[in-house]
């Protein structure tokens, strides 16, 4: 199982709405609205790399209000 953090910077109002609609997608652990330069941080799990690719591009970038996301893949030294 691959997880990462993926932060997400929205348009100006949307955090709160665009939280709630990644936190109903499947492989999303938990959607949290913060403070700083991101205004979502976002926990996600897939089983490869390839499938949190597609579940990044396909479904978390396709939520309305949102401007830029980083993935950061958690990795285990």
């Amino acid at each position: 199982m691959v997880q990462a953090y993926i932060l997400i910077q929205t348009e100006v109002g949307k955090a709160t709405s665009v939280a709630e609609s990644i936190a109903k997608i499947t492989g999303v652990l938990t959607a949290e609205d913060v403070t700083g330069p991101y205004d979502v941080i976002v926990r996600a799990e897939a089983a490869s790399i390839d499938e949190l690719g597609r579940l990044v591009v396909a479904q978390v970038q396709q939520v309305e209000g949102i401007t830029r996301t980083l993935t950061c893949p958690v990795v285990r030294l």
